[in-house]
């Protein structure tokens, strides 16, 4: 029977423990040497080879125990270095040791093996990197697109080797930009450092680059819309890296890589969140989310599911958003658990039924009708869901004693303009009502604009220029906030956490933005000519909204992001004269209504 070959790595390996020795006797010939200043023959030759063998037996030893050259390490890795030096050592003091028993005269001056251990540790090591930059030029992508990294930090220097490690790689880095000026000098794998963001067209004219990448994971939008404009205005490609909530703790790859969207552009930030904090009021408690089914409502719930309630209850009067939510945390939707629960909020009867039922300890409320230029038209229905519902949640959280009631509440309720606007008003001060009538905390959660929920401006924009344009804008100069989903939800969850009772939690909603830039981004990214009509503001819109109303303050004693607002409380006479229609259709009971809805 032939026997079969070493398999290749095998054959590798020995080659690698060979040259090992080779180095190892070099370094003590080398060693002993340089003790006698040059003068070869005054060199006991017997006790070097004698020397060198025990050298020999000890490395090999060592080398079977640590399996140095059996594959536990990475060539020319930290670890292997760490290995290798460990042995060296050991050798030197064996050497040392056995010099020392050998007595006199002895076979090698006393420095030999350890003066010897540091010269071969220095041969080893360059062997190895040899050995490594060779097999590296091997796999070296040929036809990759030419690209610029902007960001010399750990992901971009992650990019860069997974770049040039990858044959197939479509993209070869061939220079590296980053605005911090200690990296000016800086090199990685070989590619070399161009400067700042105002180098991006002569980094581009000098390179030939086609793609840049921003291989920032933590970069604001801010950041990304600058350094995607140069880019594009010199032709290049806009690649980005996703941020690094998304990233969590997992190397960057060149899979990593996609194409710039428009959260990218307008709400990517980094979010501190306390997990401990989140953890001690979510985990293992009967946390209920109404409006479940919406684009905050769903976000809550599975970001909610991550702490580990003891019961997450899902409600909405959409079956089928129930069906989507439950089927985005389960991976099936039945619709037969009684995790979702499908009630109206303006049902008062049900609503407490089901409390009564479940009891929850922790109640986040996002159910609301939300769009502006529709509660114009038909107030009375923002009036029965967003103030009258809330009441009825209310009551019902009050009549349970739940622990945690939070509100989610728009920047449309500071100084409020619109039925929109004073309904979410209503709800604030009534939140703030009903925390002086429990010992749980009962507050509002107050935000701008959230990217891609439905019905959004950006759901707009991307349909216009999907059938052509034009793309409406209201107003050339209208300013907006805006903040993905699950920063959002991040934010309102934490804010859970920190707020007191009566309290309207502000969240940083960072910079405005013209909705005419968010238009003109969109565009870009179809790469086609797509006109902007201006229309005109509408009834109940402002030019750029508030996220505080008159009088109130941005303190922000706890998180940075999150500042604290007290909210009155409705008077008495006010709160009992809240009739079916209120005080926008201007006929309940409670002649004080009008005046208080809007303040």
């Amino acid at each position: 029977m032939l026997r079969k070959p070493a398999p290749r790595w095998r054959l590798a390996r020995l080659a690698l423990l060979l040259t090992d020795l080779m180095s190892l006797y070099a370094g003590l010939t080398l060693a002993a040497a340089a003790r006698y200043d040059g003068a070869l023959g005054r060199i006991d030759v017997g006790g070097l080879l004698v020397g060198t063998a025990v050298a020999a037996v000890v490395f090999v030893a060592l080398s079977l125990t640590l399996r140095l050259h059996q594959g536990r390490y990475a060539l020319a890795s930290t670890d292997e270095v760490k290995a290798l030096s460990l042995t060296l050592a050991a050798v030197a003091l064996g050497g040392g040791a056995a010099v020392l028993v050998a007595g006199s005269p002895r076979p090698l001056p006393l420095s030999v093996p350890f003066l010897g251990a540091v010269l071969s540790f220095v041969l080893m090591l360059g062997c190895r990197l040899v050995i490594r930059r060779q097999r590296e030029g091997a796999l070296r992508p040929r036809e990759g697109r030419p690209t610029l990294v902007f960001g010399a930090g750990d992901a971009g220097e992650q990019l860069v080797r997974s770049m040039l490690g990858d044959p197939a790689s479509p993209y070869v880095p061939v220079g590296l930009l980053d605005d911090d000026p200690a990296k000016r000098h800086v090199r990685l794998r070989g590619v070399r450092m161009l400067g700042g963001r105002e180098r991006i067209r002569v980094a581009t004219e000098t390179t030939g680059a086609e793609v840049l990448v921003i291989a920032l994971p933590s970069a604001d939008s801010a950041l990304v819309r600058d350094i995607s404009t140069r880019a594009r205005a010199t032709g290049l490609t806009v690649k980005v890296l996703p941020s690094l909530s998304d990233l969590l703790s997992r190397r960057v790859g060149i899979r990593d890589v996609r194409d710039i969207d428009i959260a990218d552009l307008l709400g990517r930030r980094q979010i501190d969140t306390n997990v401990d904090e989140i953890a001690g009021y979510l985990r293992g408690r009967r946390v209920l989310v109404t409006g479940a089914g919406g684009s905050i409502g769903s976000e809550l719930c599975r970001q909610i599911a991550n702490y580990g309630p003891a019961e997450l209850m899902m409600l909405d009067r959409d079956e089928s958003a129930l069906h989507a939510v439950q089927l985005s945390i389960r991976g099936q939707a039945w619709l037969d658990l009684p995790e979702v629960l499908l009630a109206d909020i303006r049902d008062a009867e049900a609503v407490r039924a089901l409390f009564g039922e479940r009891r929850p300890d922790v109640v986040f409320h996002a159910a609301a009708l939300k769009h502006l230029t529709m509660l114009e038209q038909y107030p009375a229905e923002g009036w029965k869901t967003n103030v009258l519902g809330t009441r009825n949640v209310l009551d019902a959280a009050t009549a349970v004693g739940v622990s945690h009631f939070i509100n989610v509440s728009t920047d449309k309720a500071a100084d409020p303009v619109s039925v929109l606007g004073r309904t979410k008003r209503m709800a604030e001060r009534l939140t703030a009502t009903y925390a002086q009538q429990n010992s749980g905390r009962f507050l509002s959660v107050r935000f701008g604009n959230v990217l891609g929920s439905r019905g959004s401006v950006l759901e707009t924009f991307a349909a216009q220029i999907a059938r052509g344009g034009p793309v409406t804008v209201t107003h050339p100069e209208v300013t907006r906030y805006f903040m993905t989903i699950p920063e959002a939800v991040q934010l309102v969850i934490q804010a859970g956490a920190i707020g007191v009772g009566g309290e309207a939690l502000v969240l940083d909603m960072g910079v405005p933005v013209r909705i005419a830039d968010v238009a003109t981004s969109l565009i870009a990214l179809e790469e086609r000519p797509i006109n902007i009509l201006f229309t005109g503001l509408r009834p109940g819109e402002k030019l750029h909204e508030d996220l505080f109303g008159a009088g109130e303050e941005d303190r922000r004693p706890v998180h940075p992001l999150i500042s604290h607002v007290p909210v009155p409380a409705l008077e008495p006479e006010v709160l009992l004269g809240l009739g079916p229609t209120g005080p926008i259709e201007g006929s309940p009971p409670g002649g004080r209504a009008r005046g208080m809805v809007s303040r």
